[in-house]
């Protein structure tokens, strides 16, 4: 399964918007009915893709003889739910401001663009962090992300050439990191690992790994 529990969150994000969609529907007269069915479907899109991110996950990758896995990491969540509590707030009081208030329509459309794009954003990178795993193994690096398709990149211990650690001054502060894996060559191929905790860690470990090669 996925890491996390990507289907119980997202009902919880969803079922509200399902919740304010029926009720537009059929608990009020105020209003057109058909105003309702965005928020609707909306929530129900949430809570099916939850459900669909819980039910598949990157395989673990097949090691060959004498190869060991010394390390596995995933994103964190932190950004993902930082962008969420920011965009939850700005659709409450969206539908605040369109049903209890006479406020001009251009204040409740500006909260819904930004509080919209804040919570999709935060729902999307929710649902990739869940399913992306990075591995050190004995003999390569390896980013494995599964969705509708598996997507798998690795590079061999003897053919990295670069690691470099990445921070804005945010990532700084709230203790996370990127860290870049590059290897060399003509078809030079590179691994780009985010939202990492103790980055510096995590990329010594690389590292080290490749001073043994």
């Amino acid at each position: 399964m996925a890491r996390g529990a990507p289907a119980l969150w997202s009902t919880l994000l969803g079922l509200p918007f399902v919740g304010v969609g029926g009720w537009l529907y059929v608990g009020q007269t105020t209003y057109p009915e058909i105003i309702g069915l965005p928020f609707a479907f909306f929530g129900a899109f949430v809570v099916a893709v939850g459900a669909y991110v819980h039910a598949v996950s990157p395989t673990e990758p097949r090691l060959s003889d004498g190869e060991e896995l010394l390390e596995k990491r995933h994103p964190t969540q932190r950004v993902a739910r930082v962008k969420i509590f920011v965009g939850l707030p700005l659709l409450v009081a969206t539908i605040y401001m369109l049903f209890l208030t006479m406020v001009p329509y251009v204040y409740p459309t500006a909260t819904f663009v930004v509080g919209l794009y804040a919570f999709s954003s935060g729902l999307y990178t929710y649902w990739t962090n869940s399913l992306t795993t990075y591995y050190v193994t004995t003999r390569r690096i390896i980013k494995e992300y599964r969705f509708l398709s598996l997507v798998r990149r690795e590079i061999p211990r003897e053919k990295i050439r670069g690691v470099q650690e990445r921070k804005s001054a945010i990532e700084a502060l709230v203790g996370l990191g990127n860290v870049l894996v590059a290897s060399g060559g003509g078809r030079s191929l590179e691994i780009r690992m985010r939202n990492m905790e103790r980055s510096e860690s995590f990329a010594d470990s690389i590292r080290n790994l490749v001073s043994e090669s």
